[in-house]
């Protein structure tokens, strides 16, 4: 979702073992895209604190539809979130989908997991040899105490950033070493890199795969203490996956909740009945 003087981002994936996992990836994109739509004026006034409340309203929205359905168990998401603008990027996750920032070809940053492994392996405490997990979460989206995310601080882009979003089923099947060099050293567009990405997790994952889902974008603005211009100036994203569509609603409302999770449902149902 963007406009003129900003951008935002968003990637939700939501969790096996646990009710409606697609609607609560839906719900959090939509809730977010609407906050964002609706306080964008054209650009954000504080971008750590819409980052920070607008994941908070998400999971508040989560609990609301579970309470609301009388569900004995509430439907979880992961998500990351990044927001373009003034030349500056800053974004929020809560989960295991991740954030990766490449600069002139090297990886200069990525989001940490709140994941038991990666909590055990930041302490020092992760021991070779061992059978990891890496997918046993401590926060996400629809948990039942108030979930744990990381703001980040704004980040100055500079001319062929790329900053890539993606779901644990890209990350998952690729090391990360192949990410950072397919990122920093293709030079084909970005649509095309981030589709062989995809591709590529998807026929390494096997017929067992996990969803793969990946959003991104690069920065072909001028640095950002040059130009005000810079944070309009131009950025190209693009998302492939397996499983629906992620539809942006201009508005957010019970109805068109209602309506979006009817569609949903009603394509999984499509799909089962196709595999019986």
């Amino acid at each position: 979702v963007h406009n003129h003087a900003s951008g935002l981002f968003v990637l939700a994936d939501g969790m096996g073992g646990h009710p409606e996992g697609e609607v609560a990836a839906q719900m959090a994109l939509q809730s977010l895209s609407a906050q964002y739509q609706a306080q964008a004026r054209p650009a954000i006034g504080e971008p750590g604190k819409f980052l920070s409340e607008a994941i908070h309203v998400a999971h508040l929205q989560l609990v609301k539809y579970a309470t609301d359905k009388a569900m004995l168990d509430v439907p979880r998401t992961t998500l990351v979130a990044a927001l373009l603008q003034n030349g500056q990027a800053q974004w929020v996750h809560c989960g295991d989908s991740r954030l990766y920032v490449v600069r002139n070809g090297r990886l200069l940053l990525r989001t940490r997991d709140h994941s038991f492994f990666e909590h055990q392996e930041a302490a020092g405490q992760a021991r070779s040899g061992e059978p990891v997990n890496r997918n046993i979460l401590f926060s996400c989206l629809g948990s039942p105490t108030e979930p744990v995310f990381d703001l980040s601080e704004p980040l100055a882009l500079e001319h062929g950033d790329r900053v890539f979003l993606c779901s644990d089923g890209l990350w998952g099947n690729l090391a990360e070493k192949t990410i950072t060099r397919r990122l920093g050293e293709d030079q084909r567009p970005l649509a095309d890199v981030v589709t062989d990405l995809v591709e590529q997790a998807l026929r390494e994952g096997g017929k067992r795969c996990d969803n793969v889902t990946a959003l991104a974008f690069e920065w072909d603005g001028a640095d950002a203490a040059d130009t005000e211009q810079a944070s309009s100036g131009g950025f190209a994203s693009t998302i492939q996956g397996v499983g629906p569509p992620d539809p942006w609603l201009d508005t957010f409302d019970d109805a068109a909740i209602e309506r979006s999770i009817a569609e949903i449902n009603e394509a999984i149902r499509r799909t089962a009945a196709k595999k019986v």
